[in-house]
């Protein structure tokens, strides 16, 4: 089947198999591997993305379901060369350890900030609760988004409009079995 979407700011179009969950088109067929996959029974969190800008776990949800809607992975985070300050609020407060959740937590908290640009700790903490980090312990997470809260990003900054190569002319033909 042919399924049309945008990813972090770039119309792409596929054909894939009716059964290809999102985070395996996503990785396989669009090669954007920074939404990584983990637990397979939707309990880590750490294939999370944005799908018209709320966290989705990808691997509860088929590629055919994500069609004709706007998804935006890590790789859309940062703009321009520039980093969304949720990222430079992982580096600037040491929010990842391993890293293999730092993608969907950053996804989140910049939903979170999205949302509510300024949210307290429990507030914080009751956004990343579907996900798990077995590194940090969530303080420094915690922290992280505190920082990206006090530090928001400029005009343009948060808007995805890189990251992601023209996929459509090599996807276009490109069958994904599941």
């Amino acid at each position: 089947m042919q399924i049309s979407m945008t990813v972090n700011g770039t119309d792409v179009t596929s054909e894939i198999e009716p059964r290809v969950l999102l985070v395996h088109y996503i990785r396989e067929v669009l090669g954007l591997t920074g939404t990584h996959w983990g637990c397979d029974t939707s309990n880590c969190g750490t294939c999370v993305v944005l799908m018209d800008g709320q966290p989705v776990k990808s691997c509860t949800v088929l590629a055919a379901m994500a069609a004709g809607h706007d998804i935006r992975t890590v790789e859309g985070l940062a703009s321009g060369g520039t980093l969304d300050p949720v990222q430079q609020g992982f580096m600037e407060e040491h929010g990842l350890q391993c890293g293999f959740c730092t993608p969907g937590m950053m996804l989140t908290a910049r939903a979170l900030l999205d949302k509510n640009p300024h949210p307290d700790d429990a507030e914080i903490r009751q956004a990343i609760s579907g996900q798990i980090c077995r590194c940090t312990g969530y303080a420094t997470i915690v922290r992280s988004v505190q920082w990206a809260a006090a530090h928001p990003a400029g005009p343009g900054v948060a808007d995805a409009d890189t990251a992601v190569p023209d996929a459509t002319a090599e996807t276009e033909d490109t069958e994904v079995k599941a």
